[in-house]
């Protein structure tokens, strides 16, 4: 089963948040001692390193392609990988995970959104109410009904940035269906060559500004096993898995699924021996049923035939 097929499509997505999921529980504590920009920085080293190996050797003339879409690999490149990371991780460290987690979830109707505002297409209503019950999942799984805590103006400043992040993710995707003549592999790993030097001059300009603080090397050191796996499963595998996935079913089905990623959270913690709680189990169904009700094609009925097997002629 490939991405090729509908059922691998949705297997390569499920696989992208779930890998996204541990992103956040790995990464939440690496960016705990490493400013977002640093952090964004050396993953994507790291990632785009492995990145330009796998498609030197499997693409169809990638250099010729980059060259050709170089400024807008650029810029989508800055938007989903860079902006999309730095304003996320520097989102979740002024506000709370639940916060977070639910304007993740807003992507689906910004991608429907958008969709209906510049392409005309108007969503089906199986869509919209998918999208909604997920949404509603995820808000239960974050366990905000009911609650009254406090708002103060850091974390409405982390949601604000937090979602300017996820609309450059929603733009990245977007842009991948512009470009029929790459391959998942070739879109992931040319938007990354071609945004990288950017990401790293605005670091260092930033660092030499005394708006960021430069990680020590012995810092780094330690943290290379994570930034690893951080570089090789959520960035690379799971990149590519999503942009296949995408190529195979579309953006507003593809960004639906990054409803599952506070779900795939509570996967993960359940693994390690935490136990889900009540409002997370209740979340997760209607997540799953959101996600079931839009992927979910019905078949159309047979018409009925006559005695000779033929269709009954209609006037």
């Amino acid at each position: 089963m490939t991405a090729n097929t509908r059922p691998g499509a949705i297997t390569a997505l499920l696989f992208a948040t779930t890998a996204w999921g541990s992103l956040f529980l790995i990464g939440k504590p690496v960016v705990a001692q490493l400013d977002p920009a640093w952090f964004t920085l050396l993953r994507y080293l790291l990632a785009t390193a492995l990145l330009a190996g796998l498609v030197h050797l499997a693409g169809d003339r990638p250099w010729a392609k980059l060259r050709r879409h170089a400024l807008r690999h650029s810029l989508v490149g800055l938007a989903g990988y860079g902006l999309f990371s730095i304003l996320v991780f520097h989102g979740l460290k002024l506000s709370q995970p639940s916060h977070g987690s639910v304007i993740m979830a807003t992507m689906p109707f910004t991608a429907l959104g958008l969709r209906w505002a510049l392409d005309g297409q108007r969503p089906p209503l199986r869509a919209v109410a998918g999208a909604a019950l997920a949404l509603t999942g995820v808000a239960t799984v974050a366990h905000l009904f009911g609650q009254a805590g406090e708002v103060n103006g850091r974390m409405l400043l982390g949601d604000a940035l937090t979602l300017a992040g996820t609309l450059g993710w929603v733009l990245y995707t977007r842009n991948a269906a512009r470009l029929p003549d790459h391959s998942p592999l070739e879109y992931t790993a040319l938007t990354a060559i071609a945004f990288l030097p950017w990401l790293a001059l605005g670091t260092v300009a930033a660092t030499l500004a005394g708006l960021v603080e430069p990680p020590s090397p012995a810092l780094v050191l330690s943290l290379v096993p994570k930034l690893a796996y951080i570089a090789l499963v959520p960035t690379v595998a799971a990149a590519l898995a999503f942009n296949a996935g995408v190529r195979r079913l579309g953006a507003p089905m593809g960004t639906l699924f990054l409803n599952m990623v506070p779900v795939s959270v509570i996967a993960v913690r359940a693994l390690l021996g935490e136990a889900p709680h009540a409002n997370e189990i209740a979340g997760a169904a209607l997540v799953g049923l959101g996600l079931a009700l839009t992927v979910w094609t019905p078949r159309p009925l047979p018409a009925r035939t006559t005695a000779l097997g033929q269709a009954p002629c209609t006037r």
